[in-house]
């Protein structure tokens, strides 16, 4: 997801974990249509990990923290819950530790949509994501919005006060709602410990599909719904890239006609051009398309798109790629689709990502390459299937899938 996007929620029940190299504090506040809380109780976190439909879950130290909506539990009259996380360490900004929240159907933890915000710098606690309701039907925001002054700016912007510490050694005690009655016996408010956890030795590994990682090591492998920056020791490693796709036959002797195709995208999910077989370059030039292959047969990319990053207009804000089978043949049919990121001057492989798994459907979205507000481009591995032919029928599911 980039900034300001949304997504409809397949799953009455999702949960928002959110990774960094670094131990976080993750929170949610459950919110009124005026934009802010009722009381004590709609202020979620580590020692109050149960509100109205909204739970904490910890990770224990080796997985994300999280914080758990069931939508159909949520009561009336909250029209949202947003999702904050703050670093453990008192102080530390987000700069050069940036967090990527990951939505998950918190049934059977598949991944609904990934977010990192960019461009972080002072800030120490940010708004990452947010679970809304709308016209009756739940969705949820990218958002990003960072404070410098911590979790405090938070709880100011959702009508929270937070009373000034005892002595300055101390942390700040609970939040009180601007709206509740006069607050009730220290005993029954919820309290931030005096003493926050100890971070763990070494940064939990993110959960598979989540985080993001770069090319510092080398060629990287990914999985599903993981995000791969392409930059290499903080600078981006190249500007013109070729995406290959290939594919073989899942039963010998039966040729599979496939179309890998690329759509392009602007900031607002509105679609700029489609590059296929049947229009080999477009943007100027910047995406071109290596020509149709009729059969799949062969080793090495059976199609190839070229893209020139550096010479896109700043108008293309995120690529699709896609593969369909023209021919009606489903993906159960086919045997190793792939896709592999390749620098085009060097012909080293970058990125490759394995489609383990199929259904029987007669298109997928494999990857897609989103530019970032820095100007640097990720890519994410996709694997999810859509039912079209061609990459016309595409377009639609693509965008939503930005």
């Amino acid at each position: 997801m980039t900034p300001g996007s949304n997504i409809p929620l397949s799953a009455a029940r999702v949960t928002v974990d959110v990774a960094a190299p670094v131990r976080l504090d993750v929170s949610g506040l459950l919110l009124t249509a005026d934009g802010k809380v009722r009381s004590d109780d709609d202020f979620i976190f580590y020692n109050q990990p149960t509100g109205q439909g909204v739970t904490y879950r910890s990770g224990g130290g080796t997985a994300p923290d999280a914080i758990v909506v069931d939508t159909a539990a949520v009561p009336p009259g909250i029209e949202k819950i947003v999702v904050t996380a703050s670093p453990d360490a008192a102080g530390q900004t987000f700069q050069g530790i940036e967090p990527t929240a990951t939505i998950r159907n918190a049934d059977d933890n598949s991944v609904l949509a990934t977010f990192t915000p960019p461009q972080l710098g002072t800030e120490t606690a940010l708004v990452i994501v947010e679970v809304y309701l709308r016209n009756g039907a739940w969705k949820a925001r990218a958002v990003g919005q960072g404070y410098a002054n911590g979790l405090a700016g938070i709880a100011t912007d959702f009508g929270v006060t937070v009373e000034e510490p005892a002595a300055p050694a101390q942390p700040a005690p609970p939040a009180r709602s601007q709206a509740a009655t006069p607050p009730p016996p220290p005993a029954a408010a919820p309290t931030m410990p005096a003493a926050p956890p100890a971070a763990p030795a070494a940064p939990p590994a993110p959960a598979p599909g989540a985080g993001k990682i770069n090319l510092d090591k080398g060629r990287v492998s990914l999985q599903k719904n993981q995000t791969v920056s392409l930059v290499k020791g903080g600078r981006p490693v190249l500007s013109q890239v070729k995406m290959g796709l290939g594919w073989e036959p899942a039963y010998r002797g039966k040729d599979i006609d496939l179309d890998a195709s690329v759509i392009a995208y602007g900031p607002q999910r509105n679609h700029i051009d489609s590059c296929y077989f049947g229009k080999l370059s477009i943007v100027g030039g910047a995406v071109k398309h290596s020509g149709d292959n009729l059969t799949g047969e062969g080793g090495g990319d059976d199609e190839v798109i070229t893209v020139d990053l550096g010479r896109l207009p700043q108008e293309v804000s995120g690529l699709v790629f896609t593969v369909n089978s023209f021919s009606g043949q489903k993906f159960t049919e086919v045997a190793k689709a792939y896709c592999r990121l390749i620098d085009a001057a060097s012909g080293e492989e970058l990125v490759r990502f394995d489609l383990t798994s199929a259904e029987p459907q007669t298109g997928v979205m494999m990857a897609k390459l989103i530019r970032q507000f820095s100007g640097e481009w990720e890519m994410t591995a996709m694997g999810e299937f859509v039912k079209s032919r061609t990459v016309r029928g595409m377009v639609k599911p693509a965008a939503k899938a930005l």
